[in-house]
């Protein structure tokens, strides 16, 4: 299959039984190649091995300076971001503005009604880099390509919503999530009698959001998706939004810094387990999450150190060492999702990894992460209406010039393999249809 399917291009592949231990098959297991999100089932195994399955994240919400009578807050209130990726409505149920909203409406439980200082950000427990080394330019305006920050919202995404003004009035240009951190220029005009639209959304040097174009009188809302080039100032706009709707005032500016010794936690809003975390991460393939989680493992559960994409790399390295038993120059990374090219692994160290997180205490949230082949996710419409459907679960891995994919399958004996297909070149669609038909192969795999 390897020789005869694919036009060019290079393969590491690498089957192994975790019930018998011993290696099926294997063509350039130890060739270093990109994994794209492949990579993703490195950064899962760290942070679960690192945090545990039921570890949550907690954004607090923090004042500097008392509380007067009247629920005056003489200071400042800051919001410290912990590296969560749940704060959007994938896990707090409503719209894009939940999260804000349930910790606004937190903060006024706790009495707060005024603010006479700023609204401050706490973006700290990160680099301060937000775009990974090895990201290729032509990726930022992509949604898979957010910005990296541990105050963190929507997935560092917005949606740029216009709507047709009534008779006699212009069209509206709102965010959602609603965050006054971004000023939005309107240069959309409405055209009578029309459902279509034509707009164009920018962001301009200055931060400012300007709609250009047009809207039909007679058109839905149209929604246009915007990477957040400032993910914590955005947030932070995002929760001054928020408590200005639960009443609360603040009469200074939002700014970013980081949080004083002496502050006093306020209030605070925790994440679903990081097992929820991870398994939205794998399912959909969210580059985001892995960009975060990847820096969460590094600052562990006592926040020793700030996350950074290079300490993930030396984390990892040690990890893959120490434990997974990987050798040394096995992996080469500068990101957590694999969508850097610098990113090299080899299948062997992959196949490694699959067989130590097999055995590892949080094994099970690891394998039920994993997209199910002809059933789930990333995996739904691949291997259908073989034995490989329902059984066969693995990460996937595409870019322009990859496809890969690693994970699990059982035999028909009952045996439990182990694999890792990668594939570095252009004939990605054949390449596809081989895996798909490796691991269909592996399925039907009986021997005595």
């Amino acid at each position: 299959m390897l020789r005869h399917r694919t036009r060019g291009g290079r393969w590491g592949v690498i089957v192994v039984s975790l019930t018998r231990g011993d290696t099926l098959y294997e063509v350039a297991p130890d060739a270093a190649l990109q994994p794209a999100s492949t990579m993703k089932l490195f950064t899962s195994a760290l942070v679960l091995d690192r945090l545990g399955p039921d570890y949550q994240f907690s954004t607090d919400v923090l004042r500097e300076g008392p509380v007067k009578p009247g629920g005056i807050l003489d200071g400042n209130l800051v919001l410290r971001g912990d590296g969560d990726p749940s704060l959007s409505n994938k896990f707090f149920p409503g719209d894009a503005d939940a999260p804000m909203r349930a910790l606004a409406q937190q903060v006024s439980a706790a009495g707060v009604r005024h603010v006479t200082g700023d609204l401050v950000g706490d973006p700290s427990a990160f680099e301060s880099q937000r775009i990974p080394t090895g990201w290729l330019s032509r990726y930022l305006t992509a949604g898979y390509a957010a910005r990296v920050s541990a105050l963190s919202l929507n997935d560092n995404l917005v949606w740029v919503a216009v709507t047709p003004g009534v008779a006699g009035h212009a069209p509206t240009v709102a965010l959602e999530p609603s965050s006054s951190a971004i000023q939005i220029a309107n240069n959309v005009r409405m055209v009578s009698g029309s459902g279509g639209a034509r707009v164009v959304i920018h962001a301009r040097p200055d931060g400012v959001v300007e709609a250009r174009g047009w809207v039909g009188s007679r058109s839905k809302t149209r929604l246009y998706e915007l990477v957040v080039e400032d993910p914590a100032l955005f947030c932070v706009g995002a929760f001054r939004d928020a408590l200005r709707a639960q009443g609360i005032t603040v009469d200074g500016t939002i700014r970013l810094a980081q949080t004083q010794p002496t502050a006093t936690k306020v209030t605070s809003l925790s994440s679903p387990p990081l097992a929820r975390i991870v398994a939205a991460m794998n399912r959909e393939s969210i580059n985001h999450y892995a960009e975060l989680l990847f820096r969460d493992a590094v600052r562990g559960p006592d926040h020793a150190q700030i996350g950074s994409a290079d300490l993930g790399a030396a984390l990892l390295q040690r990890f893959l060492t120490e434990k997974v038993g990987a050798g040394r120059d096995a992996v080469t990374v500068s990101d957590g999702s694999g969508l850097s090219t610098l990113d090299h692994i080899t299948p062997r160290a992959m196949v490694q990894l699959l067989s130590y997180a097999d055995r590892a205490p949080w094994g099970s949230a690891f394998h039920a992460s994993l997209p199910v082949a002809g059933e789930s996710e990333l995996l739904r419409n691949r291997m259908r209406w073989t034995l490989a459907q329902g059984n066969l679960h693995a990460k996937t891995g595409t870019t322009n010039d990859v496809i890969s994919l690693g994970g699990y399958v059982t035999a028909i004996d009952g045996e439990v393999l182990a694999f890792s297909f990668i594939y570095n070149g252009y004939d990605r669609w054949n390449a596809k249809a081989t895996i798909d038909e490796m691991g269909v192969e592996l399925a039907s795999l009986e021997r005595e």
